[in-house]
């Protein structure tokens, strides 16, 4: 297994809430959820949603992690969602764009379902996405899924830490997750979207059961 890669500055919440802070101070998040009040409020530099679902745009967290500067990334298939969130800019993606900001690059990666039972939640033709970031000029680059299956535009990215849905019903679960991070070999996978509306606490033992070994496999889900 290759130098162990520090997580210290992410946090996983509720459902696929993420923050990522970098070492220069940037603070990301992206598609906060029922965040506790003893969290920060109003701290993101950026706020990014991948996708429409009450679980992913809920306007209330959204708010309370937005300030008068924060700038808001979003697909440009939710520019009527997102347009009341406030923001104090806001860049509009779609799948294989890449957008240069202050502190943060950002990639957009197609989110879709492709098992039958579950094209409809997801649909490809809604151009929900997921991201790739780097953050404040360090080289590692962080792959936030956003709810998908495998697919044969996220099969490919080029990642070092990799945050997948595992929970199942809606996305991938913890066995299909795990074939997508063996794909993508990168050098971390952290397991979200399970333990609250889909999925139980024992994904993540499932989820890491089916990693290669040769990536390590870390808990970032808060309960």
């Amino acid at each position: 297994m290759s130098e162990s890669l520090s997580l210290a500055n992410v946090r996983v919440f509720t459902q696929s809430a993420i923050r990522i802070e970098g070492a220069g101070g940037t603070v990301v998040y992206l598609d906060p959820f029922h965040l506790d009040d003893s969290e920060p409020a109003h701290d993101a530099d950026y706020l990014l949603i991948t996708h429409a679902h009450y679980d992913h745009l809920s306007p209330d967290d959204a708010a309370r992690v937005m300030g008068e500067k924060t700038v808001l990334v979003a697909p440009a298939s939710m520019a009527d969602d997102v347009a009341g969130l406030g923001a104090a800019q806001t860049h509009l993606m779609s799948a294989g764009e890449r957008v240069e900001l202050p502190g943060l690059v950002v990639e957009a990666v197609a989110a879709y379902n492709v098992e039958p039972e579950r094209l409809g939640m997801h649909p490809k033709g809604n151009g929900w996405l997921g991201y790739v970031l780097t953050v404040d000029d360090d080289p590692t680059r962080y792959y936030c899924a956003g709810d998908t299956d495998q697919n044969p535009d996220n099969e490919t990215v080029s990642c070092d830490v990799a945050l997948v849905p595992v929970g199942g019903t809606y996305t991938m679960d913890a066995r299909q997750a795990a074939e997508l991070v063996n794909a993508l070999r990168p050098r971390v996978a952290v397991p979200i979207h399970y333990g609250s509306i889909v999925g139980s606490y024992a994904d993540f033992d499932a989820f890491a059961a089916g990693v290669d070994p040769a990536i390590e496999v870390v808990r970032k889900l808060e309960r």
